[in-house]
Protein backbone atom coordinates (compact mmCIF):
# COMPACT_ATOMS: atom_id res chain seq x y z
CA UNK A 1 0.00 0.00 0.00
CA UNK A 2 1.47 3.66 -0.85
CA UNK A 3 1.44 5.89 1.38
CA UNK A 4 2.06 9.96 1.29
CA UNK A 5 5.19 11.88 3.07
CA UNK A 6 5.41 15.38 2.71
CA UNK A 7 8.42 17.69 2.04
CA UNK A 8 8.49 20.96 3.76
CA UNK A 9 9.28 23.49 0.81
CA UNK A 10 9.86 26.96 1.31
CA UNK A 11 7.43 29.48 1.51
CA UNK A 12 9.24 31.74 -1.16
CA UNK A 13 10.63 29.63 -3.83
CA UNK A 14 9.41 25.98 -3.01
CA UNK A 15 12.37 24.65 -2.56
CA UNK A 16 13.63 21.54 0.12
CA UNK A 17 13.74 22.65 3.95
CA UNK A 18 15.97 21.82 6.44
CA UNK A 19 15.81 22.33 10.05
CA UNK A 20 19.34 23.89 10.90
CA UNK A 21 20.30 24.21 14.75
CA UNK A 22 22.31 26.81 15.01
CA UNK A 23 19.56 29.35 13.90
CA UNK A 24 16.44 27.32 15.34
CA UNK A 25 14.96 27.83 12.19
CA UNK A 26 14.25 25.66 8.73
CA UNK A 27 16.23 27.63 5.99
CA UNK A 28 15.56 27.12 2.07
CA UNK A 29 18.63 25.19 0.54
CA UNK A 30 18.17 27.29 -2.83
CA UNK A 31 17.07 31.01 -1.98
CA UNK A 32 18.66 31.26 1.89
CA UNK A 33 15.05 32.21 3.16
CA UNK A 34 14.59 31.37 7.14
CA UNK A 35 11.43 30.61 8.65
CA UNK A 36 10.42 29.64 12.73
CA UNK A 37 9.00 26.60 13.33
CA UNK A 38 5.99 27.93 14.51
CA UNK A 39 5.64 29.77 10.73
CA UNK A 40 5.93 26.20 9.06
CA UNK A 41 3.95 24.83 11.54
CA UNK A 42 0.86 27.21 10.61
CA UNK A 43 1.01 25.90 6.96
CA UNK A 44 1.93 22.08 7.76
CA UNK A 45 0.58 22.27 11.27
CA UNK A 46 -3.42 20.44 10.56
CA UNK A 47 -2.19 17.69 8.62
CA UNK A 48 -0.08 16.61 12.07
CA UNK A 49 -3.19 17.18 14.21
CA UNK A 50 -3.64 14.07 15.82
CA UNK A 51 -3.90 14.06 19.70
CA UNK A 52 -3.15 10.77 21.32
CA UNK A 53 -5.76 8.43 22.75
CA UNK A 54 -5.46 7.67 26.46
CA UNK A 55 -6.22 4.60 28.93
CA UNK A 56 -6.17 4.03 32.52
CA UNK A 57 -3.11 3.06 34.42
CA UNK A 58 -2.71 -0.68 34.43
CA UNK A 59 -2.09 -2.01 38.36
CA UNK A 60 1.00 -4.27 37.56
CA UNK A 61 2.97 -1.36 36.05
CA UNK A 62 2.48 1.30 38.06
CA UNK A 63 3.58 3.88 35.65
CA UNK A 64 1.18 6.09 34.50
CA UNK A 65 0.65 5.80 30.59
CA UNK A 66 -2.98 8.07 30.66
CA UNK A 67 -1.10 9.63 27.80
CA UNK A 68 -0.28 6.90 25.38
CA UNK A 69 -1.94 3.78 23.59
CA UNK A 70 -2.49 -0.05 24.33
CA UNK A 71 -1.49 -1.23 20.91
CA UNK A 72 2.17 -1.10 21.16
CA UNK A 73 3.31 -4.76 20.93
CA UNK A 74 2.43 -7.25 18.34
CA UNK A 75 3.10 -4.97 15.02
CA UNK A 76 5.31 -6.98 12.76
CA UNK A 77 8.60 -5.60 11.15
CA UNK A 78 7.62 -4.37 7.66
CA UNK A 79 8.89 -2.21 4.61
CA UNK A 80 6.44 0.65 3.80
CA UNK A 81 5.81 2.12 0.41
CA UNK A 82 5.85 5.86 -0.06
CA UNK A 83 5.46 8.26 -2.77
CA UNK A 84 8.09 11.71 -3.03
CA UNK A 85 5.70 14.59 -3.58
CA UNK A 86 9.03 16.77 -4.97
CA UNK A 87 9.96 14.18 -7.74
CA UNK A 88 7.16 11.12 -7.82
CA UNK A 89 10.36 8.06 -7.16
CA UNK A 90 8.05 5.64 -5.18
CA UNK A 91 10.51 5.41 -1.76
CA UNK A 92 10.52 2.17 0.56
CA UNK A 93 11.64 3.03 4.05
CA UNK A 94 11.66 0.24 7.15
CA UNK A 95 8.71 0.85 9.14
CA UNK A 96 10.10 2.21 12.30
CA UNK A 97 11.66 5.49 9.83
CA UNK A 98 9.86 8.52 10.01
CA UNK A 99 12.13 11.18 7.85
CA UNK A 100 14.39 10.44 6.01
CA UNK A 101 15.62 12.16 2.42
CA UNK A 102 14.74 11.03 -1.36
CA UNK A 103 17.79 9.05 -2.78
CA UNK A 104 16.87 10.74 -6.19
CA UNK A 105 16.00 14.55 -5.88
CA UNK A 106 18.04 14.46 -2.11
CA UNK A 107 14.83 16.53 -0.96
CA UNK A 108 13.96 16.08 3.02
CA UNK A 109 10.85 13.77 3.38
CA UNK A 110 8.44 13.05 6.35
CA UNK A 111 5.80 10.33 7.28
CA UNK A 112 3.22 12.30 9.04
CA UNK A 113 1.19 8.63 9.48
CA UNK A 114 4.38 7.79 11.41
CA UNK A 115 3.85 10.27 14.27
CA UNK A 116 -0.22 10.34 14.47
CA UNK A 117 -2.43 8.76 17.60
CA UNK A 118 -0.44 6.96 19.80
CA UNK A 119 3.22 7.14 17.94
CA UNK A 120 2.74 10.93 18.21
CA UNK A 121 5.72 12.02 20.35
CA UNK A 122 5.26 14.82 23.12
CA UNK A 123 8.28 16.32 22.78
CA UNK A 124 11.43 16.90 20.81
CA UNK A 125 15.14 18.17 22.05
CA UNK A 126 16.47 20.17 18.14
CA UNK A 127 19.68 19.58 16.74
CA UNK A 128 21.91 22.48 17.85
CA UNK A 129 25.06 21.29 16.17
CA UNK A 130 25.98 21.47 12.60
CA UNK A 131 26.59 18.30 10.53
CA UNK A 132 29.95 20.08 9.61
CA UNK A 133 30.53 20.41 13.41
CA UNK A 134 29.97 17.11 13.93
CA UNK A 135 32.30 15.89 11.18
CA UNK A 136 34.95 18.44 12.89
CA UNK A 137 34.58 16.69 16.14
CA UNK A 138 35.00 13.35 14.47
CA UNK A 139 38.17 14.41 12.68
CA UNK A 140 38.87 15.88 16.42
CA UNK A 141 38.76 12.36 17.90
CA UNK A 142 40.89 11.02 15.20
CA UNK A 143 43.41 12.90 15.93
CA UNK A 144 46.25 10.95 17.98
CA UNK A 145 45.72 8.02 17.10
CA UNK A 146 48.71 6.72 16.25
CA UNK A 147 47.46 2.86 15.25
CA UNK A 148 43.89 4.51 13.67
CA UNK A 149 44.26 3.15 9.74
CA UNK A 150 44.75 5.62 7.63
CA UNK A 151 41.67 4.82 5.13
CA UNK A 152 39.41 4.38 8.25
CA UNK A 153 39.89 8.62 9.30
CA UNK A 154 39.35 9.15 5.49
CA UNK A 155 36.26 11.82 4.26
CA UNK A 156 34.97 9.48 2.05
CA UNK A 157 34.21 7.62 5.82
CA UNK A 158 33.22 10.77 7.75
CA UNK A 159 30.68 12.07 5.56
CA UNK A 160 28.46 9.59 6.04
CA UNK A 161 27.75 11.00 9.52
CA UNK A 162 24.20 11.14 9.72
CA UNK A 163 21.72 13.11 12.22
CA UNK A 164 19.49 11.02 13.31
CA UNK A 165 16.13 12.03 15.78
CA UNK A 166 16.45 8.66 18.50
CA UNK A 167 13.52 7.58 20.19
CA UNK A 168 13.23 7.51 23.99
CA UNK A 169 10.81 6.78 26.72
CA UNK A 170 11.19 9.32 29.62
CA UNK A 171 9.98 8.44 33.17
CA UNK A 172 9.08 10.70 36.15
CA UNK A 173 8.75 9.15 39.69
CA UNK A 174 10.31 9.08 42.79
CA UNK A 175 12.73 6.37 44.97
CA UNK A 176 12.58 6.19 48.65
CA UNK A 177 15.66 4.19 49.81
CA UNK A 178 16.72 2.55 53.01
CA UNK A 179 20.19 1.06 52.84
CA UNK A 180 22.63 -0.04 55.08
CA UNK A 181 26.43 0.67 54.19
CA UNK A 182 29.46 -1.45 55.91
CA UNK A 183 32.45 1.41 56.55
CA UNK A 184 36.07 0.66 57.29
CA UNK A 185 38.73 2.53 58.23
CA UNK A 186 42.26 0.77 59.03
CA UNK A 187 45.69 1.28 60.37
CA UNK A 188 48.63 0.16 60.32
CA UNK A 189 51.43 0.26 63.70
CA UNK A 190 54.24 -1.52 63.61
CA UNK A 191 55.28 -4.02 66.13
CA UNK A 192 58.96 -5.09 65.79
CA UNK A 193 59.83 -6.67 62.44
CA UNK A 194 55.85 -6.54 61.33
CA UNK A 195 53.40 -4.37 60.69
CA UNK A 196 50.03 -4.99 61.86
CA UNK A 197 46.70 -3.63 60.71
CA UNK A 198 43.70 -2.58 62.65
CA UNK A 199 40.39 -2.74 61.02
CA UNK A 200 37.23 -1.04 62.27
CA UNK A 201 33.99 -1.87 61.01
CA UNK A 202 30.97 0.41 61.41
CA UNK A 203 27.04 0.35 60.91
CA UNK A 204 26.23 3.39 58.53
CA UNK A 205 22.33 3.97 57.87
CA UNK A 206 20.90 6.49 55.27
CA UNK A 207 17.34 7.34 54.62
CA UNK A 208 16.20 9.36 51.69
CA UNK A 209 13.93 9.85 48.89
CA UNK A 210 14.90 11.15 45.46
CA UNK A 211 12.73 12.57 43.38
CA UNK A 212 13.58 11.79 39.26
CA UNK A 213 12.40 13.43 35.98
CA UNK A 214 12.40 12.18 32.40
CA UNK A 215 14.29 9.52 33.43
CA UNK A 216 15.87 8.40 29.81
CA UNK A 217 15.44 4.89 28.32
CA UNK A 218 16.31 4.51 24.80
CA UNK A 219 13.45 3.08 22.37
CA UNK A 220 15.14 1.68 19.51
CA UNK A 221 16.17 -1.88 18.64
CA UNK A 222 19.11 -0.44 16.54
CA UNK A 223 20.66 1.89 19.19
CA UNK A 224 22.89 -0.27 21.93
CA UNK A 225 21.58 0.20 25.24
CA UNK A 226 25.88 1.36 26.10
CA UNK A 227 25.87 3.57 23.61
CA UNK A 228 23.03 5.41 24.32
CA UNK A 229 23.60 6.53 27.85
CA UNK A 230 27.03 6.96 27.52
CA UNK A 231 26.35 10.33 25.52
CA UNK A 232 23.79 11.80 28.52
CA UNK A 233 23.06 14.12 29.37
CA UNK A 234 20.98 15.77 27.52
CA UNK A 235 20.18 19.71 28.47
CA UNK A 236 16.28 18.91 29.06
CA UNK A 237 15.69 22.68 30.07
CA UNK A 238 15.33 23.30 25.88
CA UNK A 239 13.29 20.19 25.66
CA UNK A 240 10.13 21.89 23.18
CA UNK A 241 7.07 20.50 22.35
CA UNK A 242 6.95 18.18 19.87
CA UNK A 243 7.03 18.99 15.81
CA UNK A 244 6.99 17.71 12.45
CA UNK A 245 8.92 21.09 11.25
CA UNK A 246 11.99 20.15 13.75
CA UNK A 247 12.41 16.95 11.65
CA UNK A 248 13.76 18.06 7.73
CA UNK A 249 17.45 17.02 6.87
CA UNK A 250 17.69 14.70 9.70
CA UNK A 251 16.65 10.90 9.37
CA UNK A 252 14.05 9.95 12.29
CA UNK A 253 12.83 6.79 14.23
CA UNK A 254 9.80 5.32 15.75
CA UNK A 255 10.02 3.59 18.78
CA UNK A 256 10.54 -0.06 18.29
CA UNK A 257 10.60 -0.99 22.33
CA UNK A 258 7.29 -0.06 23.95
CA UNK A 259 7.38 1.61 27.68
CA UNK A 260 6.61 -1.44 29.22
CA UNK A 261 9.43 -2.98 28.05
CA UNK A 262 11.71 -0.29 28.84
CA UNK A 263 10.43 -0.15 32.13
CA UNK A 264 12.96 -2.31 33.73
CA UNK A 265 15.36 -0.23 33.12
CA UNK A 266 13.78 2.80 33.96
CA UNK A 267 13.30 0.91 37.59
CA UNK A 268 17.36 -0.22 37.65
CA UNK A 269 18.19 3.14 36.69
CA UNK A 270 16.01 5.06 38.88
CA UNK A 271 17.41 2.82 41.73
CA UNK A 272 21.01 2.81 40.82
CA UNK A 273 20.79 6.72 41.37
CA UNK A 274 19.25 6.54 44.76
CA UNK A 275 21.74 3.88 46.08
CA UNK A 276 24.53 6.24 44.78
CA UNK A 277 23.08 9.20 45.76
CA UNK A 278 23.17 7.57 49.69
CA UNK A 279 26.01 6.10 49.28
CA UNK A 280 27.84 9.77 48.04
CA UNK A 281 26.85 10.77 51.75
CA UNK A 282 28.99 8.33 53.53
CA UNK A 283 32.68 9.76 53.81
CA UNK A 284 35.57 9.34 55.44
CA UNK A 285 35.61 5.56 55.57
CA UNK A 286 38.38 3.38 53.80
CA UNK A 287 36.06 1.01 51.81
CA UNK A 288 32.23 1.04 52.21
CA UNK A 289 29.79 -1.67 50.39
CA UNK A 290 26.00 -2.56 51.07
CA UNK A 291 24.89 -4.47 53.50
CA UNK A 292 21.10 -4.42 53.01
CA UNK A 293 18.31 -2.23 51.52
CA UNK A 294 14.64 -1.61 50.85
CA UNK A 295 14.12 1.03 47.79
CA UNK A 296 10.81 1.66 46.81
CA UNK A 297 9.56 3.62 43.69
CA UNK A 298 6.52 5.55 43.33
CA UNK A 299 6.50 5.38 39.63
CA UNK A 300 5.07 8.44 37.86
CA UNK A 301 4.18 9.91 34.20
CA UNK A 302 5.70 8.77 31.37
CA UNK A 303 6.24 10.51 27.85
CA UNK A 304 7.65 9.78 24.71
CA UNK A 305 10.28 12.37 22.94
CA UNK A 306 13.18 12.54 19.94
CA UNK A 307 16.59 13.06 21.26
CA UNK A 308 18.89 14.12 18.77
CA UNK A 309 22.07 12.07 18.48
CA UNK A 310 24.69 12.13 15.02
CA UNK A 311 25.67 8.63 14.21
CA UNK A 312 28.44 6.81 11.66
CA UNK A 313 28.36 3.32 11.10
CA UNK A 314 30.67 1.71 9.35
CA UNK A 315 32.60 -1.41 8.75
CA UNK A 316 36.65 -1.87 8.30
CA UNK A 317 38.19 -5.22 7.78
CA UNK A 318 34.97 -7.27 7.98
CA UNK A 319 33.86 -5.97 11.39
CA UNK A 320 30.85 -3.35 11.95
CA UNK A 321 31.98 0.19 13.89
CA UNK A 322 29.71 2.47 15.85
CA UNK A 323 30.31 6.39 16.30
CA UNK A 324 27.36 8.27 18.00
CA UNK A 325 27.35 11.79 18.84
CA UNK A 326 25.51 13.67 21.10
CA UNK A 327 23.95 16.40 18.69
CA UNK A 328 22.58 19.09 21.22
CA UNK A 329 26.11 18.89 24.09
CA UNK A 330 28.32 17.28 21.04
CA UNK A 331 29.58 14.51 23.85
CA UNK A 332 30.99 11.82 21.62
CA UNK A 333 31.27 8.05 21.67
CA UNK A 334 32.58 4.80 19.97
CA UNK A 335 35.56 2.56 19.24
CA UNK A 336 38.26 2.57 16.68
CA UNK A 337 40.14 -0.26 14.78
CA UNK A 338 43.66 -0.50 14.71
CA UNK A 339 45.48 -1.13 12.28
CA UNK A 340 48.10 -4.33 12.41
CA UNK A 341 51.01 -3.17 10.30
CA UNK A 342 50.91 0.25 12.22
CA UNK A 343 50.83 -1.58 15.68
CA UNK A 344 53.84 -4.31 14.65
CA UNK A 345 56.05 -1.07 13.23
CA UNK A 346 55.45 0.50 16.73
CA UNK A 347 55.78 -2.76 18.90
CA UNK A 348 58.97 -3.41 16.58
CA UNK A 349 60.35 0.21 16.74
CA UNK A 350 59.98 -0.06 20.98
CA UNK A 351 61.18 -3.24 20.97
CA UNK A 352 64.22 -2.26 19.26
CA UNK A 353 65.01 0.85 21.42
CA UNK A 354 64.67 -0.87 24.57
CA UNK A 355 66.92 -3.55 23.34
CA UNK A 356 69.42 -0.81 22.27
CA UNK A 357 69.01 0.65 25.67
CA UNK A 358 69.69 -2.84 27.47
CA UNK A 359 72.37 -3.09 25.38
CA UNK A 360 74.10 0.33 26.15
CA UNK A 361 73.35 -0.98 29.89
CA UNK A 362 75.65 -4.31 29.25
CA UNK A 363 78.46 -2.24 27.81
CA UNK A 364 78.99 0.10 30.28
CA UNK A 365 78.48 -2.85 33.10
CA UNK A 366 80.78 -4.84 31.34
Amino acid sequence: MERSVTNYQCLSCNGPLHFVGESGMLECDYCGSKFSVEQIDQVYGKKEQTPPPTFEEKAETHWDLSGLSENWEGEEVKMRQYSCPSCGAQLLWEESTAASHCPYCGNPSVAPEQFGGMLRPDYVIPFELSPEEAKKALKEFYKGKKLLPKEFASGNRIDKLQGVYVPFWLYDGKAEADIHFLGTISSTRREGDYDVISTSYYDIHRVGAVPFERIPVDASVKMPDEYMDSLEPFDYGKIRPFSMSYLPGYLAERYGLSPKQCMKRADSRAQNTARDVLRSDVRGFGSVSVKSESIYLDRGKVSYALLPVYILNTKYDGKDYLFAMNGQTGKFVGDLPVSKKKYWTYFLSVFAGVTAVIGTALTVFL
